[in-house]
């Protein structure tokens, strides 16, 4: 199979005009902000929800990891095999309309065990964006392009991160943290709105609803990519750095308010704010504009050195993965928490850098005909073992320190932070092997 076989002129979606294109972006991004508030504003509220219902560690990182990885996992590989041959905006707007719904729900449980199945409401309804919102953008861009785009849609990651946590924790200061999950669920149903009657479907616009429902099977796509072994070093790298980023998100704001608990309140004071109001807006313009920045110049280096050799798209992230470590650690250990905030913001652009330059390979390593359904499988990797197990195993190794090994909740939080992000150094292995393989996977 050529690389005209794979983004063949004849087969790709006519182009959308410029503006078009800027509008559809822009809500796609705004589709993925809420995606993101939606799933992580959870991660300011752990602490107040953990006291309130009697919770422990690992319990937090059931709730924010694997409660809701367990069937957004499963669910996104049929979903996206839906987006292949059906409307994937009417996708889009349907998911949007689920997840927003459970997210408000999650504000009106009483216990555990609620709490546990809104969360899985959530991931539920989350399965149906972004494989189709990929495939989308790889239609509405050409490939020398396509990082930047999908980077572009993926700060979405940050931003809502930004958003879910500074929102999040005013609200719950304010009015506790089931207002918290209210208001951040309701302005995606206006958007689902937005989403399913506004933005066009490009394949059916090119080739008609019949040929838009030809598809691979589910035994194609996997042997296809089983095939590319660039797609093999992406799922292990990209797992990895996903184990640390969404092993992180629930406890780093715990680790603060354990370890910098007398530092927070005296920063915050000055603005008339309690410690989780501030730390929310701090965390979230630190993290979320740091995370935004290294999103956005992740796909704009890729893409400008990708024009030399593609394979450059596989440093870029190599080089953040193991950038980041260092500065993980440095956050962990200096003693001022305003040190540690803007160390942390650091280690965050540059552990954004893979957003863009990884999925934009793996659509373009994809046929057409299945780049949703790529998208999903190598989403179901990911998130399975990311977003899946780096809550849960941080949790339980945070515990494990604390209570086995006598060094106490703050300790035992800043213990299982710094060895998860050691794990870094697999992530740059293993995008820096994909370096020798991404031409040829890209012409076969």
């Amino acid at each position: 199979m050529t690389d005209q076989a794979i983004d063949p002129p004849s087969a790709a979606a006519p182009k959308v005009s410029d503006g078009y294109r800027r509008y559809a972006m822009t809500v796609l991004l705004i589709i993925y902000i809420l995606n993101f508030v939606d799933r992580q504003v959870i991660n300011i509220l752990a602490e107040p929800i953990k006291n309130e219902l009697g919770l422990m560690d690992w319990q937090l990182g059931m709730l924010t990891g694997l409660a809701f990885a367990v069937l957004y996992t499963l669910l996104g590989l049929p979903i996206a095999r839906l987006a292949e041959r059906r409307h994937r905006p009417a996708i889009i707007g349907v998911s949007l309309a689920i997840w927003s719904v459970f997210t408000a729900l999650c504000g009106l449980t009483q216990n555990f065990v609620q709490l546990i199945l809104a969360r899985v409401g959530v991931g539920v309804g989350e399965a149906g964006c972004t494989p189709a919102a990929h495939s989308l953008i790889a239609d509405y861009v050409p490939r020398d392009e396509r990082a930047s785009a999908i980077a572009f849609y993926s700060m979405g990651t940050p931003l809502g991160s930004l958003v879910g946590l500074a929102i999040g924790g005013m609200i719950a200061d304010a009015y506790g943290w089931r207002m918290a999950f209210i208001v951040c669920g309701l302005p995606g149903l206006v958007f689902a709105l937005i989403a399913g009657f506004s933005l066009i479907e490009p394949r059916l616009k090119a080739v008609g609803a019949a040929a838009a429902a030809q598809g691979a099977t589910y035994r194609e796509v996997v042997a296809e990519l089983f095939r590319k072994r660039t797609f093999w070093h992406l799922a292990v790298g990209t797992s990895v750095v996903a184990f640390i980023g969404y092993g992180h998100a629930p406890f780093v704001a715990s680790f603060f308010f354990r370890v910098h608990a007398a530092e927070l309140a005296s920063l915050a004071a000055p603005f008339g704010l309690k410690a989780g109001g501030f730390l929310g807006i701090v965390l979230g313009l630190g993290t979320g504009l740091g995370g935004a920045i290294g999103a956005f110049m992740g796909g704009q280096l890729a893409d400008r050195l990708g024009k030399r050799d593609i394979s450059h798209w596989m440093a870029v992230p190599s080089l953040g993965a193991v950038a980041a470590i260092p500065l993980y650690a440095a956050t962990l250990w200096v003693p001022s928490a305003v040190m540690a905030l803007g160390l942390l913001s650091l280690a965050t652009l540059t552990a954004s850098l893979w957003y863009g330059p990884i999925y934009a390979t793996a659509q373009s390593i994809s046929p057409i005909r299945t780049r949703a359904t790529a998208s999903a499988v190598l989403l179901f990797i990911v998130n399975l073992i990311g977003l899946g197990l780096g809550p849960l195993l941080v949790g339980v190794l945070s515990d494990f320190c604390a209570i086995n090994l006598g060094m106490g909740r703050g300790e035992g939080v800043r213990w299982a932070l710094l060895i998860s992000a050691s794990l870094g150094v697999i992530a740059c292995a293993a995008f820096w092997t994909a370096r020798g393989c991404i031409k040829q996977d890209m012409e076969d």
